[in-house]
């Protein structure tokens, strides 16, 4: 497709496919609602080791779409605060909360604004990640918008998908794609979700953008944080290719004795005092 014009178009593009498939994850088998309201934990055991204690801190969770993995983190004594640019995942996060008698806020806002959409406040952890940053055209922009919202000694957590894996088509580990950032998205035209592959949807235009390991990080440090660890994970967290292997829940490895790549990354930065 030709990319021409994408700036006036990505946000609205972006937010009606997420609007619409938003009743199709609430209750679909994907992210498994009833058995989290039953109390089955739905974080990864390396995001617990990672992030550690967040009792009593103020925790903030930048697109956080329906906020499962936002009242997570308060189930385990958190106060959180979630942010998303669609209002129907806004509106499905408080609804959950509610059904849960969970202390959650949940904010619609676009990412590039979030400063603004809460007043100024800061916190003690901004947690995001997960397939968040693959949407967004401009990563410095993004870390400088975080490091805006914690406040001095507090932590950005992110845990995403490796952006290598984006050089990879959807059927085998065959190159299809470059792995360095490009200005210009990749533009998507296709109906169903990740969730739900047969799904009937019509918002089906997407852009995204990859954002490497390097851009990453680069961004991070630049925005005035200081980076304390980051770490390459083997798994995944969905049947990306019909090679991976399920291991437990949502862990996707290659076939054991086959040469590991990178699936996932985590990494902490710390704000200065």
């Amino acid at each position: 497709m030709n990319n021409r014009g994408w700036q006036e178009r990505w946000r609205q593009a972006n937010r009606a496919s997420w609007d619409e498939r938003v009743p199709i994850h609430v209750g679909g088998d994907f992210y498994g609602v009833e058995g989290f309201k039953a109390g089955a934990e739905h974080l990864r055991p390396f995001e617990l080791a990672e992030m550690g204690d967040v009792s009593g801190k103020e925790l903030l969770h930048l697109q956080c779409h329906f906020g499962k993995d936002t009242l997570s983190w308060a189930r385990r004594g958190a106060r959180v605060t979630g942010l998303d640019f669609s209002v129907p995942a806004v509106e499905a996060a408080r609804k959950l909360a509610a059904d849960l008698g969970l202390d959650a806020e949940f904010v619609s806002s676009d990412v590039y604004a979030a400063g603004e959409a809460l007043g100024g406040r800061t916190f003690d952890v901004v947690y995001t990640g997960l397939g968040a940053l693959n949407w967004l055209p401009d990563i410095k922009r993004w870390a400088e918008v975080v490091a805006g919202l914690i406040r001095p000694g507090g932590t950005l957590y992110l845990a995403e998908f490796h952006p290598f894996t984006d050089v990879f088509g959807d059927d085998d580990l065959t190159v299809e794609h470059d792995y360095f950032h490009n200005e210009e998205p990749q533009i998507w035209d296709e109906p169903g979700t990740y969730a739900d592959l047969e799904a009937e949807t019509t918002n089906n235009l997407t852009y995204e953008w990859t954002h490497t390991l390097s851009d990453v990080v680069t961004a991070i440090i630049g925005s005035g944080l200081v980076l304390e660890f980051l770490h390459e994970h083997d798994h995944t967290l969905f049947p990306r290719w019909p090679i991976l292997q399920r291991y437990d829940f949502d862990t996707y490895r290659l076939p054991e004795g086959t040469p590991r790549i990178p699936l996932m990354y985590s990494l902490l930065a710390r704000k200065p005092r």
